[in-house]
């Protein structure tokens, strides 16, 4: 820091403020606003080239209410956040009225005196009463709706949601579309974005690669779990929330009542990429989900694989690369080197040793009290060439081949 000398000659430190100080005294006045103006007019500039538009079924701009309910219970809750705002007001500005009126009007400069008395047993009684009665009326226009969104019996569609660090599985456990089972993580594009700091698109962190696709006029049960650490399944849209709790089964439901594309978010705080887990809930006609139900099943059969086949080398490092992109690159990064926390795959030893049998249990099991994940929902093929894939790449060019019979082993 610049030092000054004083007139005993000793050297004192001159201070931020003091520095600002005469920066602000010395530079003239037009100069300095015309540094202001051209800030403002940066940061307008950056303001529109960031703007985006509402999200139909996601976020709106400038958005102070609640989403616009898509179902019956959202509608309720809406209505009852809006009763219970109004109750609030009312009381608040009763309450503050009296009090800013005692105040004013029965100050000392008017020459009032304090009255002098103990108690009043009228008062008393109705100050306990009357919020009584208040709280009873309130929780009891209340207690319908929070019954209802807890009965999830006669479900025309029962899904199993599963969360992972940092993304949705899930599975078709009853009602049309009972097999189907997939995963859904941010779209690799929208990550893209934000490694580098230009967001874009209403949708931005808002989509993923596989939606979740259910009927309109159903409804959908949806059985909330995790492998991990807490999650929460939350579409505001759709007015349901629910955490996901590894080792626990909690269950929401909704009845969408019009088809559309519906977003949500993980709603608890699950680890460094809690912003890159989102949900998305596309709504169809009848007509049109006993089609997508049917590809999906029909996509299955196809990427179904023997687990008895032996791949050649090549083949498996092919397919290993796919999954690696699809569910390993957010952690272990594209070179292989991980980041923080996260270790390298590049060079480890664990991928390099000739027993296949030690990076199976890791990728089964997982490792570090769920710092790695376990990938058991991964089928054996999935694992095998993911397995191999790491073991040829970057600088482990180890020329080992995991067959998927070796993972099948090593469920048991």
């Amino acid at each position: 820091m610049p030092l000054r000398m004083t007139a005993g000659a000793t050297r004192q430190p001159t201070t931020i403020c003091t520095q600002v100080k005469t920066m602000m005294t010395t530079i003239p006045l037009w100069q300095r606003l015309s540094r202001f103006m051209l800030s403002l007019g940066v940061l307008v500039a950056s303001g529109a080239a960031w703007a985006v538009n509402d999200l139909p079924g996601g976020p709106a701009v400038r958005q102070f209410d609640l989403h616009p309910p898509a179902t019956k219970i959202a509608e309720q809750q809406q209505w009852l956040h809006n009763f219970m705002l109004v109750v609030c007001v009312v009381i608040f500005i009763a309450v503050f009225s009296v009090m800013f009126y005692s105040i004013l009007m029965h100050r000392k400069s008017k020459g009032h005196k304090s009255a002098n008395f103990h108690e009043s047993v009228a008062v008393e009684i109705a100050w306990t009463i009357v919020p009584f009665v208040i709280v009873i009326a309130m929780g009891a226009m209340a207690t319908r709706t929070v019954v209802a969104m807890k009965d999830t019996s006669n479900a025309d569609l029962t899904i199993k949601a599963t969360g992972y660090q940092w993304k949705w599985g899930y599975d078709y456990l009853k009602g049309e579309g009972e097999g189907i089972g997939f995963l859904s993580t941010l779209d690799a594009s929208h990550r893209a974005m934000s490694d580098a700091g230009q967001p874009a698109g209403d949708d931005y962190l808002l989509k993923v690669d596989n939606p979740l696709v259910v009927p309109v006029d159903r409804k959908v049960r949806i059985i909330t779990t995790a492998t991990d650490v807490i999650h929460a399944w939350m579409v505001p849209t759709l007015g349901v929330k629910q955490d996901a709790i590894p080792g626990f089964v909690r269950d929401t439901w909704f009845r969408a009542e019009k088809t559309g594309d519906f977003y949500g978010q993980c709603a608890e705080l699950c680890g460094k990429e809690h912003a890159y887990m989102p949900i998305h809930v596309k709504v169809l006609s009848h007509a049109d989900y006993a089609a997508w139900v049917a590809g999906k099943k029909k996509e299955m059969a196809a990427a179904a694989d023997d687990p008895s086949k032996v791949w050649k080398l090549e083949e498996l490092i092919a397919r290993g690369e796919k999954v690696y992109a699809a569910n390993c690159v957010v952690c272990h990064k594209a070179d292989g080197k991980g980041a923080g926390p996260i270790k390298p795959l590049d060079g480890a030893a664990v991928v390099q040793d000739a027993d296949h049998l030690k990076q199976v249990t890791v990728l089964l099991n997982g490792q570090n009290n769920g710092a790695m994940p376990a990938w058991k929902q991964l089928s054996d093929t999935e694992l095998a060439a993911v397995i191999t894939y790491t073991k040829n790449s970057w600088s482990n060019k180890s020329g080992q081949a995991v067959q998927p019979t070796q993972v099948v082993a090593a469920r048991k």
